[in-house]
């Protein structure tokens, strides 16, 4: 039983079943006194009738719901217990039972012994699928399904249609009028279905839209009733001609068990009326089994077909014609038909022949409007047809001219003249007129002219002639010859010579044009005014004016021959040139300078040099055989003839030197007070600039400053003293002599200098008067002794300059109490030189 389940599954695979699951639907009994037990809702689903003819197989797909648990307890899922399939069954009353033939039976899933032709593809929980080989007529009838669970039970039909060689196409016919949901199917008008004695399998159904037309895609299905796959049938349409293209599909559910083929084509109106088959076939059975015909109703506008007598629509202006319009097929029927020409309706001349679904159009005598198409136009309810001749009327040319391309033209380019003539047939004779005379006779309608001169300028016409006759002589055609204007000239107004700035006129003339002259040009362009056309006024010409030239100008422009003025002028372009040297000048190099020029009118010129707007000499050359810097400055040349004189640029003359002239300046002054600012700046001359400078003191000890300026701020006594310096440049080195720096005291360092000189002469007379004192007690001691001195006068010493001191005796007699002494200099550093004399103060007592 484990291994069953699988294998059934594979078989209802083979089968095609498609177990959607669909509306379910419980059948009632329909045999009188079933027990309430078997009243429970057991669920079946399957398609209600199957078909199928003799020799072919059956497959019934059924799917099943046992009803719910009697007791939510009961946790065992219900199973089937037994399954049997009875034909044609009836129901015993008395003895509760079903009797009839059994065609398959198991029990507990186990099937009974020689059941080769019906097999059970299903389960004992929901799948019901029973496959049938090899039917025949005697299985046409109910089957019925018998199920118990337990004591659940049920009887489920199922109906069987199998079909004879004779009986069976009305029955299974009947039961395809209807497809599985029970709506009827439409059927094509066409043949009644006819199969031959061999056949067994019934006709398949063609299902048509509703409405065929034609040049509209449509689909039409052939369908039968009938899937087994265990008998391959295909259904195939015909006549291959239509160029059909068709999809088949099997369905094989609980719903719906067919085969159908879906064709989709887009049928034209002759496929009206003809017939479409759908054949059924089984190519290991036989072949062909069965087939439907269906003619086919394809609605068409109307179809038209014209005759012309005469038959090519060709006539000679003045005969007649006929043409005759017929309505070959129409599907509905037409309700109108008429003649149009040009787009425009005809109402005359037309005979309707309803009857003969016709139309005639006679012209009694044709003229040349009268050619054109016409057509004709039948309507029914689809739409309208059409159809359509042209008509041609032959006539003889009329209303000729001449065309030319182009007109006007230019002299030396090509001409085409073509004859225009209206004729049918086109003109085949032509004959060509040069101011009414023949000069030209030719089978083509245009003429050429390759090279045009005012020779052919005039009026041409032209006589035009067809297998008709001649027309008449064409209008005349002017042909214009245009040329640009000729022999232009310049005229020179002013009296020469003309000079640098002289108003200058200019005259532009020509001898003739075609077009006439609407404008001039000139070159070379300028602001200069062109007051009046052709006149051409300069306001102070330049001296390099010109050549100038001019051109009239209609469509086209003629140029002049260039006319020069010849303009006189002072020198131009002058500059001084360095000859020798080419580059740097050095102090002493020798120096040669040349006065050039680029132009002069007239060419005799005169040479002069200038230095620093004074003029130097006269000549071409200039030149220093040892250049100096004082030879430094700015120069120019100047050139004259007889027009004027022209300056040239000034051009610098550098001279290239080492230091020289150096010398120590002093700012404010070279005596300065201590405590201020001293600034000491080295002048120098030289050329290129002082790229270094070098500071010394009086003792030639160098200072290690490097700048021009040497600034002392502030200044102490202690800078006097001798300052110089040294320049230097690339081409060498310059000293300057010595300069003196005086920096004397300021009144404060004079008042604290006085202050200690008083203090210390205090000292010192304070220091006496003690000496005095002792002295006189001394004197007095030495008395009381016996010594006696002998004393004339009283000194002290003081230092003198050498370091000793001496006894000074005052050289003013009248004080003899003052004292004189050298205030002796304490400040840090040398003693200036300045102040080496004995400095004296009065001490009194």
């Amino acid at each position: 039983m484990h291994l069953l389940g699988p294998l059934l599954l594979l078989l209802g695979k083979d089968c095609g079943l498609d177990w959607h699951v669909g509306s379910r639907r419980t059948l009632e009994l329909e045999e009188e006194g079933r027990s309430g037990a078997e009243k429970k809702d057991w669920k079946f689903e399957h398609p209600k009738t199957l078909y199928a003819w003799e020799g072919a197989c059956i497959c019934i797909p059924c799917q099943y719901k046992i009803p719910e648990k009697r007791e939510p307890r009961d946790n065992k899922r219900k199973v089937l217990d037994n399954l049997t399939v009875y034909h044609n069954y009836t129901y015993d009353q008395k003895a509760k039972d079903f009797n009839g033939s059994i065609l398959y039976q198991m029990t507990k899933m186990k099937e009974f012994p020689s059941q080769e032709r019906i097999q059970f593809l299903g389960d004992e929980t929901s799948n019901c699928t029973l496959h049938i080989r090899s039917v025949n007529t005697q299985d046409s009838g109910v089957l019925g399904l018998r199920t118990t669970s337990g004591a659940d039970k049920w009887m489920e039909n199922i109906f069987l249609n199998v079909s004879s060689k004779a009986l069976g196409m009305g029955s299974f016919a009947s039961g395809m009028g209807k497809d599985g949901s029970g709506k009827q199917l439409t059927l094509g008008t066409g043949a009644e279905t006819q199969v031959a004695c061999r056949e067994t399998a019934p006709p398949p159904l063609i299902q048509l839209p509703l409405e065929i037309r034609e040049s509209q895609k449509v689909t039409l299905t052939c369908l039968l009733n009938f899937s087994c796959f265990e008998y391959q049938i295909r259904l195939q349409w015909s006549p291959e001609s239509f160029q059909l293209l068709s999809a088949t599909s099997t369905t094989l559910t609980t719903k719906t068990v067919s085969t159908q083929s879906e064709l989709t084509m887009q049928p034209n109106w002759t496929h009206h009326g003809q017939n479409l088959t759908c054949q059924l076939w089984n190519d290991n059975a036989g072949g062909l089994l069965s087939y439907k015909t269906v003619q086919l109703d394809v609605k068409h506008t109307p179809k038209l077909e014209i005759k012309v007598s005469p038959e090519d629509a060709i006539v000679k202006e003045g005969n007649s014609v006929t043409m005759t319009c017929q309505i070959i097929s129409s599907n509905p029927e037409y309700w109108t038909i008429f003649w149009l020409k040009d787009g425009n309706r005809l109402e005359e001349q037309e005979t309707l022949q309803r009857e003969k679904k016709m139309v005639t159009l006679t012209l009694p005598s044709v003229t040349k409007d009268m050619s054109g198409d016409y057509h004709c136009e039948a309507q029914n309810d689809i739409g309208s047809g059409h159809s359509q001749v042209a008509l041609q009327v032959l006539y003889a040319p009329r209303l000729s001219w001449v065309q030319i391309q182009s007109s006007p033209a230019r002299e030396g380019t090509g001409v085409a003249l073509t004859c225009m003539a209206v004729a049918n047939p086109p003109s085949t004779d032509y004959t060509w007129y040069h101011n009414n005379t023949e000069i030209w006779r030719s089978t083509n309608e245009t003429i050429h002219i390759s090279k045009v001169s005012l020779s052919h300028a005039g009026k041409y016409s032209c006589l035009a002639k067809n297998s008709v006759d001649s027309g008449p002589m064409s209008r005349d055609a002017e042909l214009d010859i245009q040329y640009a204007p000729k022999e232009v000239t310049i005229v020179l107004q002013n009296p020469t010579p003309i000079r640098e700035g002289d108003n200058v006129t200019l005259t532009c003339n020509y001898t003739s044009s075609n077009p006439r002259v609407i404008r001039y040009e000139w070159s070379p362009r300028g602001s200069w005014n062109e007051l009046v056309p052709g006149v051409l006024t300069i306001q102070k010409v330049s001296w390099n004016a010109g050549p100038f030239t001019c051109a009239a100008c209609n469509t086209w422009c003629s140029w002049a021959a260039p006319v020069n003025l010849h303009i006189k002028y002072a020198p131009k372009g002058v500059k001084v040139l360095s000859i020798i040297p080419h580059s740097e000048i050095h102090s002493g190099d020798r120096v040669l300078l040349q006065c050039n020029f680029s132009s002069s009118h007239p060419t005799d010129v005169r040479f002069f040099w200038k230095k620093n707007g004074i003029l130097l000499k006269e000549g071409r050359e200039l030149s220093f055989d040892s250049i100096s810097p004082e030879d430094a400055g700015s120069y120019n040349c100047l050139v004259n003839n007889s027009i004027g004189q022209s300056t040239s640029e000034t051009w610098m003359l550098q001279v290239l030197y080492a230091p020289r002239r150096l010398w120590v300046s002093m700012s404010p002054t070279d005596s300065v007070m201590e405590g201020k600012r001293a600034v000491l700046t080295c002048e120098s001359d030289a050329n290129p600039p002082i790229s270094q400078y070098t500071w010394f003191d009086w003792n030639n000890q160098k200072l290690h400053h490097y700048d021009q300026i040497l600034r002392l701020d502030p200044v102490k006594v202690e800078h006097s003293g001798a300052y110089w310096c040294q320049a230097a440049n690339q081409l060498g080195v310059g000293q300057s002599p010595p300069s003196i720096l005086t920096v004397y005291y300021s009144p404060e360092t004079i008042s604290r200098r006085v202050a200690l000189g008083v203090g210390l002469c205090l000292a010192i007379l304070l220091l006496a008067i003690w000496g005095v004192k002792f002295q006189q007690s001394w004197r007095r001691i030495q008395s009381q002794q016996g010594l006696q001195e002998n004393s004339s006068g009283q000194s002290f010493f003081v230092r003198n300059k050498k370091g000793d001191y001496e006894n000074v005796t005052p050289d003013v007699p009248e004080d003899e109490e003052i004292h004189y002494s050298e205030l002796v200099h304490f400040g840090a550093g040398e003693r200036p030189l300045d102040h080496e004399g004995v400095e004296y103060v009065t001490l009194k007592r």
